[in-house]
Order: structure tokens, then sequence, then C-alpha cells
């Protein structure tokens, strides 16, 4: 259709024709963006249907269409928890309710989206490998000392080993004079014999 209109124009143009320089064709940055649209969709369909369906119900602020506002494009389950790995406090009664997906079930969902690279589509649960990771270095292994800024009690001979050693190392540097002294003295009047 283009190349017609543009044999029309030229028929019946006067002017010499101008040869000006193209932006980029509308079509192929629509065909670019249809085949990025693709790819997504196969990335969704290469899901398993499990962590498919919980997308879908759940869906991150990220994935939703450009300019919609996360507050308005909710689904039920949305609007009914927020969040299903949280447990909810009733606006009416004030009583809570469990999460809508046990620990079990988001563990199950945190395994499936690591082997699959979309764990960071997920909504915040204690089961993410971030969320682990930061208790662990901020608890340490729950072995008293093992935390941060946290030292290990330990037997007595492993507490004073450093002091023991460095007086051992003292008296090694020392030894050379005490032999000389101890020379000189003799067995007989030496009196700095150990305690």
């Amino acid at each position: 259709m283009a190349n017609f209109w543009g044999a029309a124009v030229q028929q019946f143009s006067t002017r010499p024709k101008v040869v000006k320089s193209r932006p980029v064709d509308r079509l192929s940055h629509i065909f670019t963006m249809a085949a990025t649209v693709k790819q997504h969709v196969q990335l969704a369909l290469s899901l398993p249907p499990r962590l498919r369906t919980f997308l879908a119900r759940y869906p991150p602020a990220s994935i939703l269409p450009a300019g919609a506002d996360p507050e308005t494009h909710k689904t039920p389950y949305q609007e009914e928890s927020p969040n299903p790995f949280m447990p909810t406090k009733h606006p009416i009664t004030g009583k809570w309710h469990n999460p809508k997906y046990s620990l079990r079930r988001q563990a199950e969902l945190v395994k499936l989206a690591q082997e699959h690279g979309v764990e960071e589509l997920l909504p915040f649960t204690r089961k993410l490998n971030e969320e682990k990771l930061r208790k662990r270095v901020e608890l340490g292994l729950r072995v008293k000392g093992t935390g941060v800024g946290e030292k290990v009690k330990g037997h007595k001979h492993e507490r004073t080993l450093v002091a023991k050693m460095e007086k051992r190392r003292e008296a090694m540097l020392a030894m050379p004079d005490l032999i000389r002294e101890w020379k000189k003295v003799g067995k007989r009047n030496w009196t700095k014999f150990p305690k």
C-alpha cells in the first residue's frame, strides 16, 4: 500500500524529489515488540502449571502493563489478601487469618521459581533465598557465638591458650640469659625454681 501511494504522489508531483532519512519504521518496531511479547508468552507457557496459576492469581507489579497502577489492577485474589504468604488481620473482627499458602507450599513454589529463574516475581516470604541468607548472617548458625559480634566461649584450655603460648615464647627468648646465670650461680645457690 505504501508503494502505491508513493508512486501516485511521485506522478503528480512537480517538485524534485527530496530523499529524507526516515525514522525507524513503525511496523518493524511493532514487530519487535510483538516478538518480545511472544517471547514473554513462551516463557510463561514454559512455567509449570502450578507456578503459572500462582502468577496469574497474584501477578507482581513488574509484569503489569505499562502505566498501569498496581492498586487498581488487582485480581480478586489480591483484593482478598495482597500477599498470600503472610497472615492477614480481619478488618472488622481484628482476628488474624493464616496465610493462604502454608510454609511447605511456599517452599515448593520458591523452589519451582528458582528452577525456572523467576524467583524475583514472587511476593515476600521467609522461604526466599535472600531472606534465608539474611537471617543466617544475622543469627549465625543458631549456636552461641556464631552470630555477628558474638564469640564462642570454648573450653578453659582454649581460652587460656594464647596467653600461655605468649608466656612460653617470652620464656624461650629469655632462656640464654637464664642458662648463663645458672652456670654462674650453680645448682646449690639457685633460688628461681618454678612454683
